[in-house]
């Protein structure tokens, strides 16, 4: 196992063991990309005052855009469904009254009501789609444009660029990427994952050292490493990759054991006031750390409201077992993201990190327009509806139509390449800027076709 808890101080150019050299090359695989960093931070690229961060609250499942955003009070009953829509505190513009709190806030967000993609009406899909701007398609997976924001900037100091709240995607059905990884940018910009559940009464601060399942991804670079020092230890140490280890290593041990870094993630440090606001479930909780890793200099997080459409309450309102009975949208679903989404972007207005924080909530598409025989809507990938606000984003708008009874795009349709050029540009990487794709061939972080939504901007 690589680890970074060695008893010796490490000098690649001072009596290193290979041993010593393979827990070195544990460090990136955290997420925590120290060469990235390092070479930006020689070069003064990283800019704090103007980098602009991004939450991402993806609501697995696909929330129904009739029951959420995008309300058709005046269409037939199997249409409109069984909740009212509450004026929100921008005239014209109604949401669920599932969301009383984020109606009072209209004026810090937009709604985009004219999403749609033509690919597979399966989840997996729109995971991939929303989260990459891309369709894994040809054994290519694209990378998260959280894993995308750490390779262009690095991390800042001693805490990673990208963590995933609270556990990665689980089981949805279609047996594909989900779109959370980095892709073929490699291992090294995956991103740090919890792997715990903060509401959890026994929940306590991670421990930031890797975990023995990564051992597996490691055993192809630990033979080349090995091949590199047995071959010839001499020819390696003059290299540029030892010439930055040996240079950067002792900041880069300093970073992974830093108590700024598990100082972040120590929910005991707020109140308990604040903890019931946010909401004492995973979400809830997950929302306020994204609040602290936000505070201490995490560019990303990307939090799953929920992990899995099977045998548990999501958006996934099929209406029959193992799903979702729609009505758990005004008794859990609506409460736990109304609480944890308002109390975020409450606290990060009062403490002035909205401005450069984009907050943003998604599904992988919508729902059907008339409520099936079991009381439920199915998938419907042909239009749904996203939120997006901060960092620069407009607030107070609606960008786009659905028809009279939310089936497809009316005005301003938008794609998930779209949605994916939007953050990019807000996030300021140039949608121009090339990825290294295997063989060679140069990928830009979008597809050509994309365009960002330049009313939000």
């Amino acid at each position: 196992m690589f680890r970074l808890d060695t008893k010796k101080p490490v000098h690649l150019c001072d009596g290193m063991t290979r041993r010593d050299f393979f827990h070195a090359g544990a460090i990136p695989l955290l997420g925590l990309s120290l060469p990235n960093y390092m070479e930006m931070e020689a070069q003064g690229a990283l800019n704090k005052d103007t980098d602009v961060n991004c939450i991402m609250l993806f609501l697995l499942g696909a929330p129904s855009q009739l029951d959420t955003w995008d309300m058709k009070p005046d269409a037939p009953a199997e249409v409109r469904g069984p909740f009212r829509p509450l004026k929100t505190n921008v005239p014209g513009m109604e949401i669920s009254e599932i969301f009383p709190r984020m109606a009072k806030m209209a004026d810090k967000y937009s709604i985009i009501r004219s999403l749609y993609h033509t690919a597979a009406a399966v989840h997996d899909t729109g995971h991939q789609m929303m989260q990459t701007g891309r369709l894994f398609t040809g054994g290519l997976e694209h990378p998260h444009i959280g894993s995308v924001l750490q390779y262009v900037k690095g991390s800042r100091g001693d805490v990673p660029a990208h963590v995933l709240l609270p556990r990665p995607m689980g089981p949805t059905g279609g047996n594909l990427p989900h779109g959370q990884t980095a892709g073929y940018l490699g291992k090294i910009y995956d991103p740090f994952s919890l792997n715990a559940d903060p509401s959890a009464k026994d929940f306590k601060v991670p421990d930031l050292l890797p975990p023995d399942y990564i051992n597996a991804i490691r055993e192809d670079r630990r033979k080349k490493l090995r091949e590199a020092v047995d071959g010839s230890i001499s020819a390696f140490e003059s290299s540029a990759t030892a010439r930055l280890m040996d240079t950067n290593f002792h900041k880069a041990y300093t970073l992974m054991s830093s108590a700024k870094a598990r100082e972040a993630f120590d929910l005991r440090q707020e109140s308990e006031e604040t903890r019931n606001r946010y909401g004492m479930n995973k979400f809830g909780q997950s929302c306020l750390l994204a609040r602290r890793l936000i505070e201490r200099g995490v560019r990303f997080v990307t939090i799953n409201m929920f992990e899995t459409v099977f045998n548990e309450i999501t958006w996934d309102i099929h209406g029959s077992a193992p799903f979702t009975p729609i009505e758990a949208y005004k008794t859990l679903c609506g409460p736990w993201f109304d609480n944890g989404y308002a109390s975020l972007v409450e606290d990060l207005a009062q403490r002035g990190l909205y401005k450069n924080t984009i907050v943003t909530a998604m599904g992988e598409f919508g729902r059907t327009p008339k409520i099936n025989p079991a009381g439920g809507r199915d998938h419907w990938p042909q239009c749904w509806s996203m939120v997006m606000g901060g960092g620069g984003i407009k607030g107070g708008q609606i960008v786009g139509a659905s028809d009279e009874i939310g089936a497809y795009p009316k005005d301003r349709p938008t794609t998930p390449a779209d949605v994916a050029a939007t953050l990019y540009s807000a996030l300021g990487i140039p949608l121009t800027k090339e990825l290294p794709a295997p063989g060679n061939r140069p990928v830009p972080v979008v597809d050509y076709s994309a365009r960002p939504i330049r009313e939000l901007l």
